[in-house]
């Protein structure tokens, strides 16, 4: 038998946990929409700041701080020790090359000077008095050699006499061996008397020679004593400023201590500090230039200095072609150096988006100006005023290039204008 099945209805009880489960659904599809779809952020216009991009010429430059130095800087140390006697220029004058400048005293190298000078001297007297025994030596040699040179002539005369006459038989053959013998005896007492005086010669011809490099050594001592203590008295090795004076009178210095220095002011250079960041860019010949008033001037790197120190190295820069009159030593010059030639570039003026984006994307303005969304971006080179743009970018686009930082992950900006 067939019965009659209700339709069944719902009820409360049912309907709340099924329309719990839906929210809840709802909710996660909502967060995960929210997470990976477009998230908006509402933005006033008047706290953006937005640039056009444009081509232009483009030049990477860097900032650096220069000082205004002399041309050349001698330096003025000590090359003898001792205590300051006389101070005969004051701090900043103007010195001429040669002229004095100070006075040191040294009494333990002028004590060596004066026994020097002694030795040197007693050294000539004692080389003059050997050659005065050397010349009565020879005198009485040849004295003694005349008085042989006539016995031998008498006693070769009687001799040649006594041998004809005893081939006569005039006389006694002990007569004639008498005569014989003391001819040939004189001979032999010239013979010796030659060679003593041949090597006497010698003996004081060596003698005076090395008492003359003797005399000649001790004499280039002397010279040089005399040079160290000529050094007491510091003269100015150039013309120019006297600067840095480091010395009183009666203070007491060591060899080498630094006493001053000389400007010479015939012409200046600047010596600029850059970051070791450009180390491997900052070669000689770059060029930089600087104003003053309202003209600009060039400079050129002449010298790197390749130690670093505390995070920057620096260089020597001379002026090319007219160098200001108003140039003072000491004053500082803000230049802007060249890395490169100027070449033409898709230009994006600096801006704060940079500490958020890293330069890897950035905020680009819709056409109607009413938004503004996230696009990649590519930079190239840089300088204090632009970025080059690489990709990503066209000119005439117009860019937010104020800080993101309150913007966290948003993806697009919606720009509010005041009615």
């Amino acid at each position: 038998m067939d019965r009659v099945i209700e339709k069944k209805k719902w009820s409360l009880k049912k309907i709340l946990p099924i329309a719990g489960g839906v929210g809840i659904v709802a909710l996660i599809i909502g967060s995960y929409l929210s997470n990976t779809g477009s998230s908006k952020l509402n933005v006033e216009a008047e706290k953006l700041m937005i640039a056009e991009l444009t081509k232009g010429n483009f030049q990477e430059f860097i900032p650096v701080n220069g000082v205004v130095l002399p041309i050349q800087t001698i330096y003025l140390d000590a090359i003898e020790g001792g205590r300051v006697e006389e101070l005969y220029v004051e701090d900043g004058a103007m010195v001429n090359k040669g002229q004095a400048i100070m006075k040191l005293a040294n009494t333990d190298l002028e004590l060596s000077l004066a026994n020097q000078e002694t030795s040197v001297f007693q050294l000539q007297t004692q080389m003059q008095y050997t050659r005065n025994l050397a010349a009565q030596a020879t005198i009485q040699y040849q004295n003694n050699q005349a008085d042989i040179d006539n016995a031998l002539t008498e006693a070769e005369r009687l001799y040649k006499l006594n041998e004809r006459l005893y081939r006569e038989k005039v006389i006694s053959e002990q007569d004639f061996k008498s005569s014989y013998n003391t001819y040939h005896y004189q001979l032999r007492r010239k013979k010796l008397v030659s060679q003593t005086l041949k090597q006497d010669s010698l003996t004081s011809l060596q003698q005076l020679n090395q008492m003359k490099e003797t005399i000649t050594r001790n004499q280039s001592t002397l010279a040089l004593m005399r040079k160290k203590a000529s050094d007491l008295v510091v003269k100015a090795p150039v013309a120019g400023q006297l600067t840095s004076r480091n010395a009183e009178i009666g203070e007491l210095k060591n060899r080498g201590q630094r006493l001053g220095q000389i400007d010479v002011l015939s012409g200046f250079k600047v010596r600029a500090d850059i970051d070791e960041h450009y180390i491997t860019r900052v070669f000689i010949g770059l060029v930089g230039d600087f104003m003053i008033g309202d003209k600009t001037y060039k400079l050129q790197i002449k010298k790197v200095y390749s130690q670093v120190t505390n995070g920057r190295f620096q260089v020597d820069m001379a002026f090319v072609g007219e160098i200001p009159k108003s140039v003072r030593r000491g004053q500082t010059l803000q230049i802007r150096l060249s890395l490169g030639e100027e070449t033409q570039a898709l230009l994006l003026a600096k801006g704060g988006f940079y500490q958020q984006t890293g330069g890897n994307w950035i905020f680009k303005v819709a056409e109607n100006g009413k938004k503004a969304y996230r696009v990649n971006i590519q930079l190239g080179r840089q300088n204090p005023d632009y970025y080059e743009i690489i990709d990503g970018l066209q000119p005439g686009d117009k860019v937010v290039v104020s800080s993101y930082e309150n913007y966290g992950d948003m993806q697009e900006l919606v720009i509010k204008k005041e009615p």
